[in-house]
């Protein structure tokens, strides 16, 4: 008896965003596993891979966009799959993390969802979990197992400085609780200055700030300012506002996840940003498209993610330096 100890990459994409998925794995030179998905009358998921999975080096992609407990629960089902097809190694490719932003209680008798989530997929049988951009880095403990946070932070800032090089800039985080990703921005512009938004938020009505003031000295430079996401777009159209009356000569925004909740779109056609620039980690539709929006491709990113986690290279090699 003879033991191959070759070992076998298979990539997989759930229905939430297989465009993204056909430009990874492009870029990797492989193909999409053959998947069968649909849903029964009730709403429920069945999903079938149509080549054998027995010892593979799994990667199952799927972005959380809406509807998320759809595309959430795909995920978990096609990881259970493949564990109970005997896949050897299950890693998890989330280019946006469904329930990020509940990290915490902020109020008594609250759930933590991101815990939550992370727990579903170990015992869903995911030994590995790939992100981009998470809401907060202590995101990272939850997973019983390796996680690989990605930055989209240098395709994005060498965007910025390829177009806006040759401007006056600085830097400007929408709230005071992303001033190090901020930093690491300013840093990555050649030490432009920094500044960030002072807001307010009522707890009891969820996808509501208020900006305040401006904390920094910004009067005739071009703003930058950075988020990981863009949800409704209120905080961003607002900060936005306040920076031009600040004295801003004009404001780009960026994020990594463009979310365009409710009425995202209609406020960021009509803000007075001059260009608003994201990256492809949730679909964006034509329906979303406006002139001033620039999507930048994450498929590079996460393909030598993949690549590296697959031959047991270094990760951290990715990450530019960040500790």
């Amino acid at each position: 008896m003879k033991r191959t100890t070759e070992k076998n990459l298979m990539v997989f994409s759930g229905r939430a965003h297989p465009g993204l998925a056909h430009e990874v794995v492009d870029l990797l030179g492989t193909a999409l596993v053959p998947t069968a998905a649909y849903d029964f009358a009730n709403g429920e998921i069945y999903v079938r891979f149509e080549e054998s999975v027995r010892g593979c080096d799994a990667f199952v992609i799927q972005s959380h966009s809406a509807p998320i407990n759809q595309w959430l629960m795909e995920q978990l089902i096609m990881v259970d799959a493949l564990k109970r097809a005997s896949a050897k190694r299950i890693t998890v490719v989330q280019p946006f993390y469904g329930y990020a932003r509940q990290d915490k209680k902020h109020r008594g008798r609250e759930p933590v969802s991101a815990r939550l989530m992370a727990d579903m997929f170990h015992t869903a049988g995911a030994n590995r979990l790939i992100a981009v951009d998470l809401h907060s880095s202590q995101i990272q403990g939850f997973f019983n197992g390796p996680v690989d946070h990605l930055m989209a932070m240098p395709i994005l800032a060498d965007y910025v400085r390829e177009r806006y090089g040759g401007e006056d800039l600085a830097v400007v985080s929408p709230d005071a609780g992303r001033i190090r990703v901020a930093e690491q921005w300013a840093q990555r512009l050649g030490g432009v200055p920094l500044a960030f938004v002072h807001k307010t938020r009522d707890l009891d009505q969820p996808n509501e700030a208020f900006a305040n003031r401006v904390v920094g000295n910004i009067a005739g430079r071009t703003c930058v300012l950075v988020d990981d996401m863009i949800d409704t777009a209120s905080t961003i159209v607002k900060a936005v506002d306040a920076l031009l009356h600040e004295g801003a000569s004009s404001v780009v925004a960026a994020a990594t996840h463009a979310v365009l909740s409710g009425p995202a779109v209609d406020r960021l056609k009509n803000s007075r940003a001059r260009e608003v620039i994201v990256t492809n980690t949730l679909p964006v539709g034509p329906e979303q498209h406006f002139d001033s929006l620039t999507t930048l491709s994450i498929a590079p990113l996460i393909s030598r993610a993949i690549r590296e986690v697959f031959e047991d290279g270094s990760v951290t090699s990715l990450f530019d330096g960040r500790a």
